[in-house]
């Protein structure tokens, strides 16, 4: 491995260890989510959940989609083959997906 993948390792696990962004990461495991679905299960506000979305973009662990006035976002972590054995680990975000208020993208159309 070289110091310049260690490097971008590094960066990854340094994103991934705040909770807030490794709770988003875990819930798009299970789908790809609106930004006011993240907003609705984290409750929190959308700047908030955009400053922190915009690092996991730049960190290449997100890609985003524009619909409308709306970003969805998936994950993107492909090229990154050490993330598969972390996000095994990663508790099932199943249930609190099912408590969304904003369900089926309702809140964005």
């Amino acid at each position: 491995m070289s110091v310049v993948e260690i490097e971008q390792m590094a960066n990854v696990l340094k994103l991934l260890g705040d909770k807030t962004r490794l709770t988003i990461i875990s819930l798009l495991i299970e789908k790809e989510l609106c930004v006011c679905e993240i907003v609705d299960v984290l409750q929190t506000s959308q700047p908030n959940i955009s400053q922190h979305m915009r690092k996991l973009k730049d960190g290449g662990l997100v890609r985003e989609s524009k619909r409308g006035q709306w970003v969805y976002y998936s994950l993107s972590v492909q090229d990154k083959p050490y993330m598969a054995e972390l996000l095994a680990h990663l508790p099932s975000q199943q249930d609190t997906l099912g408590k969304l208020t904003c369900k089926d993208n309702e809140c964005c159309n």
